[in-house]
């Protein structure tokens, strides 16, 4: 049986800046992962399949909409408890982490800022409780980082809409029970809708031949004039500012995420430092492999820093987009770098399935470019400080 041996870093004596509250939510999924999640997840990958199993778990551990008031099935707590429960996630694995990014940040998030009242207590309570799970349309075949130009759209039918178009890279899409999806209406606005399965005409057939994120259901939506209640259209917003504010919430989460495969990769290369032996001696000995573990927990180290500030701006409704996006852009690289570092402490034993630190690396590959890329988010900053838009 695999044996979960992480133990957390904190050069800074970060845990001193997090309440009591926030501690106990990060023992309770830190448990959750090395009991549930470690144990499982790289047969998993390595068979490119979806745990569905933990589904009702995460939901347990509040990893399905924590934010969400009370009243709504959530457990109303702050934004620096969402940030510790998906570092804590992604600390296991980014198709984990994901899962419960997507349902929390971009379904429960845009029904409970921009749903009918009728609507959030018609899906909030079984989205918390993982009874429904979630799916985000957004990106198209021929539309990602321009999602202005999306073509998916639907036309007025009386006392429903009929809805045409199809998304990809979605993740949970194979076994969504309803998808928020963004699309223009007649006057070429855009609007969500949410989608339910069993809806005549809409289907989700499943991506596969994935070398990142194995362990997380990606597919497709597809609608083929599917007819949509006009009481499932979200009436608090019209335009792109729905969907971009489902993405800084998403964005948010990854930056911390990231951290906690940044984390589990440097826990992972420090032990295999101390106790793996080459010329009479442990090769965390050698000079360059305390130059690759120094800059390491240096690099993770701003980035605790980072995100921590980045919550308590956002639980003061102070971050800003351009703030959440140098955050995710500089965490993912951090996380991207540290796994590369410490795969080549490991040397050939690094690529092998008894360590994490290669898994964590594919799927790196893939939250580097989903809710905006690199690049995006490097114009996103250079937009903020410079007052000019290179984006056209």
């Amino acid at each position: 049986m695999y044996q979960d041996k992480y133990q957390h870093h904190d050069y800074y004596g970060v845990d001193e800046l997090l309440t009591e509250e926030h501690k106990l939510i990060r023992d309770t999924v830190r448990s959750f992962v090395k009991k549930e999640v470690s144990p499982i997840i790289e047969t998993h990958a390595q068979e490119a399949s979806f745990p569905k199993q933990l589904l009702k778990g995460l939901a347990e551990v509040g990893a399905f909409g924590p934010y969400i008031p009370a009243e709504y099935g959530g457990q109303g707590l702050d934004q620096i408890s969402y940030g510790i429960i998906m570092q804590e996630l992604e600390r296991g694995d980014s198709g984990i982490r994901s899962t419960a990014s997507v349902q929390s940040s971009l379904v429960m998030y845009p029904i409970f800022s921009f749903g009918s009242e009728e609507q959030k207590k018609k899906y909030l309570p079984k989205l918390a409780t993982g009874d429904f799970m979630g799916a985000f349309g957004l990106t198209e075949p021929n539309h990602g980082s321009d999602p202005g130009s999306m073509t998916t759209h639907f036309k007025d039918a009386g006392d429903h809409v009929v809805l045409n178009g199809s998304k990809m890279w979605i993740s949970n899409a194979p076994f969504c029970d309803i998808a928020v999806v963004w699309a223009k209406n007649e006057a070429g606005k855009i609007q969500g809708l949410i989608v339910e399965r069993g809806m005549e005409g809409f289907s989700t057939p499943e991506t596969h031949g994935k070398w990142s994120l194995r362990a997380s259901a990606t597919g497709e939506l597809v609608f083929d004039n599917v007819k949509v209640p006009k009481s499932n259209i979200l009436p608090g917003v019209e335009g792109l500012k729905g969907p971009l504010s489902c993405l800084n919430s998403a964005r948010y989460g990854i930056a911390w995420g990231a951290l906690g495969a940044a984390l589990d990769c440097y826990d992972t290369a420090l032990r295999y430092s101390q106790e793996r032996k080459q010329f009479g001696k442990p090769i965390g000995a050698f000079q360059l492999q305390q130059k690759k573990l120094a800059e390491m927990i240096t690099e993770i180290t701003k980035g605790q820093l980072l995100v921590w500030r980045l919550g308590v701006l956002k639980n003061e409704n102070r971050a800003t987009p351009a703030q959440i996006s140098m955050a995710k852009r500089n965490n993912v690289m951090v996380a991207l770098e540290t796994a590369r570092e410490a795969r080549q402490i490991l040397g050939g034993m690094g690529i092998t399935g008894e360590y994490s630190i290669m898994r964590h690396m594919m799927n790196l590959e893939s939250v580097v470019t989903y809710e905006g890329t690199h690049d995006i988010h490097l114009l996103i900053t250079g937009l903020d400080v410079t007052g000019f838009n290179a984006f056209v």
